[in-house]
């Protein structure tokens, strides 16, 4: 093995900064790569939201049979939401239906919000 001169206390501390430093450098770029992968997830998100149609005013809920009528809803309500058998409808939608006595939703109260009172 000639001439070969063991490793000093200073040298071996050198070399273990330097593979710190090399695993340091490339954990900051896997978190650089976290993060803008997180940054692109969010821009993606956001331009979904924007992109999202506005919520209908008011729905119109169809019994099992989606042939009648079974209440009314404003847009925004949680009952239509949880029933998933809403159709959006107009302003006038709703009023007609509401005077063709299909009953209104017991939470949201749209004949109260549309001035429909009995």
């Amino acid at each position: 093995m000639g001439g070969e001169q063991p490793l000093s206390r200073l040298d071996a501390l050198r070399f273990a900064r330097r593979v710190v430093e090399q695993q340091a450098v490339r954990q900051l770029r896997l978190i650089d790569r976290w993060i803008a992968d997180e940054e692109r997830r969010e821009t993606e998100r956001l331009q979904g939201e924007e992109m999202r149609p506005a919520p209908p005013d008011w729905l119109v809920q169809y019994g099992l049979n989606r042939s009648n009528v079974d209440a009314v809803h404003t847009g925004d309500c949680w009952a239509a939401a949880k029933s998933g058998r809403c159709r959006p409808a107009t302003r006038q939608q709703a009023i007609d239906a509401l005077r063709q006595q299909v009953p209104p939703c017991i939470h949201c109260r749209p004949d109260t919000v549309l001035g429909i009172l009995d």
